[in-house]
Order: structure tokens, then C-alpha cells, then sequence
């Protein structure tokens, strides 16, 4: 495994991560804790220290699993990152709040359901710039940093393209921003990736498999079930990407090296990005994620040589 340094963090963080919104049953079937249990166990005996969640994978239910995780495990040998903003109700379905009290309610109720004494990068989860340009949300936070509850703040922006929320991480003491960045859709670079690295911050790449349409599983057709969150995907639009997936197969991944490895190393590649959360839904998928750590430069501006 390789590591790099999280932006102006202390973290150090695995450039493969585990996310984890399939703990939440919304991709198409339901873990149980030995489940859970097992893809951490190996997450862990791979050099995998990342854990990225929120409050909405289920109501609080990832996070829970997790927790159930954490305090059979050894808590200081990950680095846990969750979200706030969001009331799950059922599946698919959430309201926002991003008022400081309720998000001081939602960060008691992860340290809860994580339990843990503490959270190391807590997230602004998807939320509209009226809701981030709250000062009152961002000085009560600063109090829980200072009360220990949490070691750093991140943004996890819904918009790729979202730049006042990025441009002003620095100013609200956020250290990372969170990003949907794959080979399918490259929109970061153009100007979220450069303000991220004016200002020395972490990124975590999430969904760099595309939703698992870069994955090499799916052909042009895939159908998926109704508790799949990509079933509710257009149609259309599904048919276009797995034609992408096709041709980019066939003229840029080398013969012979697993799709999945070569898309994760296509993200850690880029000089801004510092890890990717890929989610897994069993040991195996863990240990195929964690193969692309060979195929990533050590040539990295957050490199950590051991």
C-alpha cells in the first residue's frame, strides 16, 4: 500500500480508501456485521486505513456497522471520515438540515453510532452554497475541534464544478474537499483541482469507478435491480456510458490488466488527488481495489516515503 499526506493535515492517509454507502442498502443487498466485519478485516491486512461514511447510508445504519467494527478493532489505526446535512427517511430518500443545531445533534449521534470519541475528518455533505455561507454552522464546528471531537473538517461537494465552496475550504478550516472524479468524468480538473492545490488540500476521489460501470463487469445492457441505486440512472444516459466503457477498454486500458485497478490508478494518478473511495461489497473486491497501488506513481506531490 502507499500512503499520502491529507492536504495540511497530520493524516496519513492509504491512497485506497473504503467507502462504504453499500452498508446502507442502497446498492443492491443488505451486510450483515460479519460482513462488514470481513471487508474491514481485509481493508486492514491490506495497509487500508481510510474509512469514509455518513449519517445518510441508512439512517446512521453504516455508521453503526462500522462502529460495531471499530470496538472490536484498534480504533487509533483508522482514519475515520463521515458527513452531516442530511435526515435519512427510507431508501433514497433524504431531507437536508444544515442548521448548527442539528448538525451538533448529527455529530454526537455518528460518535455514537462510530463508537468513537472522536471523528477525523468531518464532512459538509452535498449542501447548497446558502447553507455553507452560514458562519454560526462553521464556529460552532471550530468549538467541537477545539472539544476534541473532531480533528479536521472537509467539504464534500455535490457539483464537480462547485468552486465558491472550494475556493473558501481554507477559509472555513477545511483541510480536504470530497469530489466525484473518474475517467468518465473528468470536470475537477478544469478548476477544482487547481484550487485545491493553491491551498494544499486533501482529495478524496469518490466514485472513481463510475458508479462500477468502470468496474469491467457491466456490458452494454446491464440491467439493475430496484434496490440499486442505479436503477434509477436514464436509461439513455446508462446505454452512452458503458459504450464509453467499451472503447475505453479497447484503446487505453493495457491487455491483459484488470479494468477496475487501471481506473482507480487513472484518478490517484493526477497530482491533485490524494486517495479514492472505492466501495466493496465483499473481501475480494477490497483485495482487487487494493492491487492498484501498484500501478501508482510514487512521483506524488503528498507522497509519504517511509
Amino acid at each position: 500500500m502507499k500512503y499520502r499526506r491529507l492536504g495540511k493535515t497530520d493524516l496519513k492517509v492509504s491512497v485506497i480508501g473504503v467507502g462504504t454507502w453499500q452498508f446502507g442498502g442502497e446498492w443492491g443487498m443488505d451486510f450483515s456485521q460479519a460482513e462488514v466485519d470481513q471487508i474491514l478485516d481485509k481493508a486492514k491486512e491490506l495497509g487500508i486505513n481510510l474509512i469514509d461514511t455518513a449519517e445518510c447510508y441508512g439512517d446512521h445504519l453504516s455508521e453503526k456497522l462500522i462502529g460495531e467494527y471499530l470496538k472490536k478493532d484498534r480504533r487509533e489505526d483508522w482514519i475515520v471520515a463521515t458527513k452531516f446535512g442530511h435526515h435519512f427517511h427510507e431508501r433514497f430518500t433524504r431531507t437536508n438540515d444544515y442548521s448548527a443545531e442539528s448538525v451538533l445533534q448529527q455529530l454526537d449521534q455518528s460518535l455514537k453510532a462510530l463508537q468513537t470519541d472522536y471523528i477525523d475528518l468531518y464532512q459538509f455533505h452535498s449542501g447548497p452554497d446558502e447553507a455553507f455561507d452560514n458562519d454560526a454552522l462553521w464556529t460552532m464546528l471550530d468549538k467541537q475541534i477545539a472539544a476534541g471531537k473532531i480533528r479536521h473538517l472537509g467539504l464534500s461537494i455535490a457539483k464537480n464544478d462547485n468552486l465558491h465552496q472550494t475556493a473558501s475550504a481554507s477559509k472555513i478550516n477545511a483541510k480536504a474537499v470530497q469530489v466525484v472524479y473518474n475517467r468518465l468524468d473528468r470536470k475537477p480538473e478544469e478548476e477544482v483541482f487547481v484550487s485545491c492545490q493553491e491551498q494544499d488540500l486533501g482529495v478524496l476521489a469518490r466514485v472513481p469507478l463510475a458508479s462500477g460501470y468502470l468496474s469491467g463487469k457491466y456490458k452494454p445492457g446491464a440491467v439493475f435491480a430496484g434496490n440499486d441505486v442505479r436503477h434509477r440512472h436514464d436509461q439513455e444516459h446508462v446505454r452512452n456510458l458503458l459504450a464509453q466503457v467499451e472503447e475505453i477498454k479497447q484503446q487505453e486500458v493495457p491487455e491483459g490488466m484488470d479494468m477496475a485497478q487501471w481506473a482507480l490508478a487513472w484518478c490517484l494518478n493526477h497530482p491533485a488527488v490524494t486517495t479514492v473511495i472505492p466501495g466493496s461489497k465483499n473481501p475480494a473486491q477490497v483485495e482487487a481495489n487494493a492491487k492498484a497501488a501498484d500501478f501508482v506513481s510514487d512521483e506524488h506531490p503528498q507522497a509519504v516515503r517511509s
